[in-house]
């Protein structure tokens, strides 16, 4: 099985992830910062599009240019499902079986910010929306000391409403209290699908 785990920044999406063991997790983020590294005709599309390749520099442009932020989604997306796809045939093919729930070396956790909002929907069974109270979620970010709060408000609402993402959702993890209480609904969900 193949599950899409989702939610705005700073929800958990990532702590919720982790807590499916025994599933192979590709983190979407990491894998662009692979593809990034590696692509070079990306670097110079980029370069060609919005002036410069710094990621931080892109960022900043598209969260406060939402055709910017399309411009690059059109960019970045097909690359990524691409990889993806990639994974998923490559686990299909180590175990020489179906992805499914019954054999748990082939289940798959695809953790995407963006995943409702692009074509890789497509290549999940079903969607885990990930939420948390909207002060929890800047308070979590502000620890990390990457962003200010207004650009972390930018971000936010540079992506899908919650309620809009909340529509695809099969299962809704609220992260919003103590791990304790998320693992306990992961463990639920897990219930369901088995």
């Amino acid at each position: 099985m193949i599950i899409g785990i989702t939610g705005s920044f700073g929800s958990g999406k990532t702590a919720v992830s982790l807590l499916f063991k025994r599933f192979k997790i590709i983190n979407v983020d990491k894998l662009y910062s692979e593809i990034f590294k590696e692509n070079k005709k990306l670097k110079k599309t980029l370069k060609n599009k919005f002036g410069t390749i710094d990621r931080n520099k892109i960022k900043k442009i598209v969260f406060n240019n939402h055709k910017k932020l399309i411009e690059l989604n059109k960019i970045t997306h097909p690359l990524i499902i691409e990889e993806i796809k990639k994974i998923i045939n490559n686990e299909k093919k180590k175990n020489n079986e179906k992805v499914s729930l019954k054999n748990k070396k082939n289940n798959i956790i695809i953790d995407a910010p963006l995943l409702l909002g692009s074509k890789a929907k497509k290549l999940v069974d079903k969607v885990i929306v990930v939420k948390c109270k909207k002060a929890v979620q800047i308070k979590r970010i502000l620890k990390k000391k990457k962003y200010s709060k207004n650009e972390i408000i930018q971000i936010i609402k540079s992506q899908m409403p919650l309620k809009k993402k909340l529509k695809y959702a099969d299962f809704v993890v609220d992260n919003s209290k103590s791990m304790k209480n998320t693992k306990k609904q992961v463990l639920k969900i897990m219930r369901c699908l088995i």
